[in-house]
């Protein structure tokens, strides 16, 4: 009998749905764990008491697993089914290179350009949409999704475009991502959000009005990282 495995996450979160994603992909069933942010349960803390942040993978008695890039792997190492990253070493290392360049560099420079303004979001902005072409330069020609015929690791790291810079987008009034400016990435997008396996867990369409309501706090933090630079 498969050992169980259960996801801490919360509703609406980029983060979460990478572990998510890669689940169903891979064909594992999974308990998805509902966690309240504001109010942290013991079973989070216990699991991730580094960084108190979701997601959380637990598989069987084992050691939980942390942070959305390390989830996916190790779901894609641990579970049969479709291979998320590439056979090849050298095509790892660069997935794995543009997957840390959306989450250290271009995910810091979206949030800046989607709620700071003045001079801050004018330069957060100009350097998201150079981020947005370097990204969009790694499609391989021809191909529907970065991992080629089918989603691999890339498409579920950069999922945060596909679905949720249209989201934030919406409740800021700020457009980052163009037909006009980005097709090709566009054109992902678009495959990406109606891929069928992904669409299961993707945020119904409740999600922009529950977090329009933290439009402040995003400001807030978008803010505290424009000071810090």
């Amino acid at each position: 009998m498969a050992e169980p495995v259960k996801l801490i996450g919360c509703f609406g979160s980029p983060v979460v749905h990478r572990a998510e994603v890669t689940l169903r992909l891979k064909g594992v069933p999974y308990e998805l764990i509902t966690e309240d942010l504001n109010n942290k349960s013991e079973l989070l803390l216990r699991h991730n008491p580094v960084h108190q942040k979701v997601p959380v993978l637990l598989h069987g008695d084992r050691p939980a697993i942390c942070e959305s890039p390390v989830i996916v792997e190790y779901v894609d190492e641990a579970f049969q089914g479709p291979l998320l990253m590439p056979a090849d070493p050298l095509a790892r290392a660069a997935v794995r290179f543009w997957a840390s360049f959306m989450d250290k560099e271009c995910g810091e420079y979206m949030w800046m350009a989607l709620w700071t303004d003045g001079e801050a979001q004018a330069v957060a902005a100009r350097d998201t949409k150079t981020n947005l072409t370097l990204i969009g330069g790694q499609l391989p020609e021809g191909k529907r999704f970065f991992g080629g015929d089918a989603i691999g690791y890339l498409d579920i790291a950069l999922g945060w475009i596909a679905h949720w810079m249209g989201v934030f987008e919406e409740i800021s009034g700020v457009r980052l991502l163009t037909e006009e400016e980005h097709p090709a990435l566009c054109r992902w997008a678009r495959e990406y959000w109606a891929d069928e396996t992904v669409r299961q867990c993707l945020p119904a369409d409740r999600v922009i009005a529950t977090l329009t309501p933290r439009k402040e706090l995003y400001i807030s933090i978008a803010k505290a990282m424009a000071a810090q630079r």
